[in-house]
């Protein structure tokens, strides 16, 4: 029985020789060598993986595991960047597995015309991740006390219902600040960005940065303006006090190319 699977990290022109250029010396998930598998037009990015780790039932497991996840990850991203460093890239979900290199070119030969379509589209240019954070007083009112400031000690009810009011208000005002620096961002996006992605504000654990993320966008723009987007984008913010823009990339347009192949669960039922 074959114990090796195909792990596809991208679909690029099959006229592109990335292997033995960008692709010569990176090692992709599970420390495997990269390579190529064509089909017409385009190529898909692939390389073998141990059945044990990477089959269905393997990846339910994995898929849990944060340390497993975090190295599958960093593998699959760098081996489309380092793609995207050189020519025009249309990223895959990560952890998606064929059966053999039959399978991937049978997908390439059934999405041949997307894919092109896609690759066209997307020439020359790249992706931009634009956040904004605020920092957002909390819902229940400080003891005012506890914060340093003598209570109204003949009604320490009034001295509460001041407390609460002067909270909302700070929180009214952040939130007014920070739509005003959304607004900012997509006017100052006009002219330079052809396409925006808005994807859910992060929380908990993935809002890695201070404050409270009031929005998370990806822009498509033309690598050409992309030091202009930069900048526009860093400077949204300028004057709102409390009011920060986070700017990350440029990247390969993830989320611009999604969802262009099945996830691993979906595709291991197709084994």
């Amino acid at each position: 029985m074959d114990e090796q699977l195909c792990y596809a990290y991208a679909v690029v022109r099959s006229s592109d020789p990335p292997e033995r250029t960008a692709l010569a010396d990176v090692r992709g998930v599970a420390g495997a060598p990269v390579t190529l598998v064509r089909s017409g037009a385009v190529a898909a990015v692939v390389s073998a993986v141990p059945r044990e780790e990477f089959s269905e039932a393997a990846l339910k497991v994995g898929l849990e595991d944060i340390r497993w996840l975090e190295a599958t990850a960093r593998a699959h991203h760098l081996v489309i960047e380092t793609l995207a460093a050189h020519t025009t890239v249309l990223p895959m979900r990560l952890a998606t597995v064929y059966l053999d290199e039959d399978r991937v070119r049978e997908m390439l030969r059934e999405r041949e015309t997307t894919f092109t379509t896609l690759l066209d589209r997307l020439a020359d240019h790249v992706e931009w991740g634009v956040k904004v954070y605020a920092e957002v007083p909390p819902a229940s009112p400080p003891d005012p006390v506890a914060a340093g400031r003598p209570a109204d000690e003949a009604n320490p009810g009034r001295a509460y219902l001041r407390s609460r009011r002067h909270q909302r208000q700070e929180r009214e005002d952040a939130w007014r600040l920070a739509e005003e620096a959304v607004r900012r961002t997509e006017e100052q996006a006009r002219g330079l960005a052809v396409e925006r992605t808005r994807h859910r504000p992060q929380e908990g654990g993935l809002a890695q940065a201070p404050g409270e993320n009031v929005s998370n966008d990806a822009y498509l723009v033309p690598r050409r303006l992309s030091e202009e987007f930069r900048s526009r984008m860093l400077h949204a913010a300028d004057g709102l006090h409390g009011i920060r823009v986070e700017v990350t990339g440029p990247w390969a347009p993830y989320s611009f190319t999604a969802p262009l192949a099945p996830d691993a669960q979906e595709e291991a039922r197709r084994r």
